[in-house]
């Protein structure tokens, strides 16, 4: 008898004992439970509705202060009561065929883009709103389409309740939507294979190549299993950028009937639809509104007004005063990521705006021979460095060419860049440990001693069999020995023992990784750390470092996207096996499809890929990046970033990001100010080099949406933040990305063909906010 039959079939203790199991209801009115207990049994209408009225009665008084006016959010327990709905139905049907169907056949679509968008000159990427969106279509779809019950069609049997039992609910909606989003990803193995095979003329067998990629894709699974107790079920792991498909899912499924939710949905889809419509005139015929700048109108000849100002365009520069409306761009992040992660965000900006102008002007690491912003290896003179002049055929480093030839210079920008994500690296341990040490210690703690975690939503999926340790165990001990094997008869170059290592390491980083991400709703770029640590393990070998870094880094990768679903699971209330199971689904059809789309684009368009220009149609840029990264630390690591190297700061800047917490820390220990936990000095030193690269020219606008939304309207609107924040942040990017997908393939060149609006006021030529193009006098 599962747990939910026995709160069905519950008598007065049982009933008493499902009330205990609310921790977040009051004393009050967990008193106020008795009075549906009594010794007869009750049946499953009245049990369930005394329960719902309950929990719906303590949710609604959280919503308010003591003076009856909504509360202003301020803590991850906030926000969790405030923002998630308790409401669940255990006996919703999951597995159906079109929750499988639509998982299946997105899982597909989403693989064969993600692989398919890295072999163009436009890299852009299926996003999780965007297939959420697409699911629910197809399952509505289906519910109209397939008999249902009460049809004169539908037969009440295994078959039709399979087909279509009913209407088409968030757990059907939850499953298709995260297998899809699983396998929407490019596997980093496929980079691997992609870069053997065209620049070390190495073709892993089909096989091989695909246990490979199942190793690497599912090892990360078993480490998120360990896991979960501390990175998941507390309330402090938030993961504010769930809420956003959280509210999604909430407006497309619950309580349809309120007026409310109606004027939510209807907000929703009118938000998006204009967006949609808004996104034709800042992305192709109207690009100064994505970028205005009024220094980059008035000077229009200035070298150091574009490095300083521009950022309509890629590399173009860092977007000081710079204001533009392009959703595609701004994103939904400023309405979910927390304050702290936006005022670190906005101080490592306004450090970035002052350091790479004095790096520049001063001429460190010889920045004046280079762009100003440029991702390229160059030589001292400025010219493009070809790394192939100083390899060996098997890609390891030529030594006598290397003193013959010199070695590759960087930009400033990209060497402040990496310096930056190298602090933050060293900085996310600490401040993770000094701040939320002692919870992730206490949640791991109750997890030995078997204490329930104090958190609303896990208390609700009690009623669901959770997944057994040995499920993750066996996953990951399955995908370690595949490893091991593939590793050997790949010539990885890689020792068994360094594989070893790189998963320690991988395990060691996830609860820093894993609760940064949880809690601040920011990612720090790891794959520097795996590249200085495979370089110092296995010097001299880019073939060794690129697998090192396959590992480690896709490992934390795929285990992160692994807590994140579970807790989006746990907000939807999606069984856990429900969700590991349409996890390994997704995967391993994500898996295939990358395979099988990177084998046919290398063995169709070698000659493009390996060009520098590459077509309109298609590009290696992202493989030749991905195997440049390889060489520089794999082959050069020692002579580039060594004691004796001139980039020697960037592998330091790990250690000296160590320290950095710390400060904060002690100021707060001792004088209380409430704006220092606020400092995330692990977002902040990121955020130092972010501008050095990519397009600028919106960041002004993003602070100032941002600022709007967590600091006035969450603090004096606190009513409409709860309803319509993250409502309106989802609609901005469902429609940016469903315009963004079209766009790409009808006229900006993904489809074949690109097709350029007119020149005119709103979009001239050269850079779109009319900074002068750098380098033309």
């Amino acid at each position: 008898m599962t747990r939910h039959e026995d709160i069905l079939a519950a008598d007065r203790n049982d009933v008493a004992e499902v009330i205990e199991q609310m921790p977040h209801l009051s004393d009050e009115k967990r008193l106020s439970g008795s009075d549906f207990s009594s010794n007869e049994k009750y049946d499953q209408g009245k049990v369930e509705a005394n329960i719902a009225r309950v929990e719906t009665d303590d949710y609604e008084d959280k919503l308010y202060d003591e003076h009856g006016k909504e509360k202003v959010l301020e803590t991850p327990e906030d926000f969790a009561t405030a923002l998630v709905s308790l409401e669940d139905d255990p006996t919703l049907r999951i597995h159906t065929f079109r929750m499988w169907f639509s998982g299946i056949g997105l899982a597909v679509f989403g693989a064969v883009l993600g692989m398919l968008f890295q072999f163009r000159p436009q890299v852009i990427s299926v996003s999780a709103l965007f297939l959420q969106i697409l699911a629910f279509m197809l399952g509505k779809m289906f519910e109209f389409i397939i008999p249902s019950p009460g049809s004169k069609y539908h037969k009440n049997n295994w078959f039709w309740n399979f087909m279509n039992p009913g209407p088409f609910n968030i757990k059907e909606h939850v499953a298709a939507q995260i297998m899809a989003n699983t396998a929407a990803g490019a596997a980093l193995a496929c980079f691997v294979f992609a870069s053997d095979d065209l620049f070390y003329n190495i073709t892993v067998n089909a096989g091989n190549a695909i246990f490979t990629l199942f190793a690497s894709q599912l090892m990360g699974y078993g480490f998120a299993g360990m896991f979960r107790s501390f990175l998941v079920y507390p309330t402090v792991m938030l993961y504010p950028q769930n809420l956003i498909y959280v509210n999604l899912f909430d407006v497309l499924h619950r309580s349809k009937g309120e007026l409310l939710q109606g004027k939510r949905l209807r907000f929703f889809w009118i938000v998006c639809g204009a967006v949609f419509v808004y996104e034709w005139l800042p992305e192709y015929i109207a690009p100064l509104l994505g970028s205005f700048n009024i220094v980059c109108l008035a000077v229009r000849d200035s070298n150091w007004v574009s490095y300083i100002f521009g950022g309509a365009e890629g590399n173009e520069g860092m977007g000081l005063l710079g204001f533009g409306l392009d959703w595609a761009n701004i994103t939904s992040a400023p309405f979910y990521q927390p304050l702290a992660t936006q005022i670190s965000t906005y101080v490592g900006w306004a450090v970035n705006y002052l350091l790479l102008p004095l790096v520049f002007a001063g001429n460190l690491w010889h920045s004046k021979n280079f762009p100003f912003i440029s991702q390229n290896l160059f030589f001292e003179n400025g010219t493009v460095y070809d790394q192939n002049l100083i390899l060996n055929p098997d890609f390891s480093l030529n030594k006598t060419a290397f003193e013959i030839v010199g070695q590759p210079w960087q930009s400033g920008s990209t060497v402040i860049f990496n310096i930056g994500v190298n602090l933050s690296i060293g900085a996310t341990f600490v401040h993770i440990g000094l701040w939320y040490g002692k919870d992730l210690y206490k949640a791991f703690s109750d997890y030995l001693r078997g204490t329930p975690t104090p958190d609303p939503h896990y208390a609700k999926m009690k009623v669901y069999k959770e997944v057994p340790m040995w499920w993750y165990g066996s996953l990951s001990l399955a995908a370690f020995v595949v490893a091991m094997v593939t590793t050997h008869t790949e010539n990885s170059q890689l020792p068994w023992w360094a594989l070893i290592v790189a998963l320690i390491i991988a395990v060691v980083v996830l609860p820093f990784y894993g609760a940064m991400n949880a809690i601040f709703a920011w990612t720090p770029v790891i794959a520097n750390l795996f590249q200085i640590l495979g370089a110092g393990l296995i010097p001299g070998s880019s073939q060794a470092n690129m697998y090192f870094e396959l590992y480690s880094s896709r490992a934390l990768d795929q285990a992160v996207l692994m807590l994140g679903d579970l807790k989006l699971g746990q907000y939807t209330k999606l069984p856990p096996r429900a969700t590991f199971v349409v996890q390994i689904a997704g995967t391993v059809v994500g898996a295939l499809l990358n395979y099988v789309i990177m084998q046919t684009v290398i063995n169709n368009e070698r000659p493009i890929l390996l060009s520098n220009e590459g077509t309109r149609v298609w590009s290696g840029q992202q493989i030749q990046s991905f195997n440049a990264n390889a060489v520089l630390w794999g082959a050069l690591g020692k002579e580039i970033y060594g004691p004796k190297g001139p980039y020697f700061i960037v592998p330091l800047a790990i250690i000296i990001g160590l320290a950095l917490p710390i400060v904060p820390w002690l100021l707060y220990k001792k004088y209380r100010w409430g704006w220092l936990p606020f400092v995330n000095t692990a977002v902040l030193s990121y955020n130092i080099g972010d501008l050095a690269g990519g397009t600028n020219g919106y960041i002004n606008t993003w602070m100032a949406i941002g600022l709007t939304s967590h600091f006035y309207i969450r603090k004096y609107r606190a009513g409409w933040f709860r309803k319509y924040n993250y409502l309106f942040g989802a609609a901005i990017d469902g429609g940016a990305q469903i315009f963004v997908f079209i766009f790409s393939f009808a006229l900006a060149g993904a489809g074949g063909k690109a097709v350029a609006f007119p020149t005119w006021a709103l979009n001239p030529t050269g850079n779109a906010d009319y900074c002068k193009v750098t380098g033309q006098e």
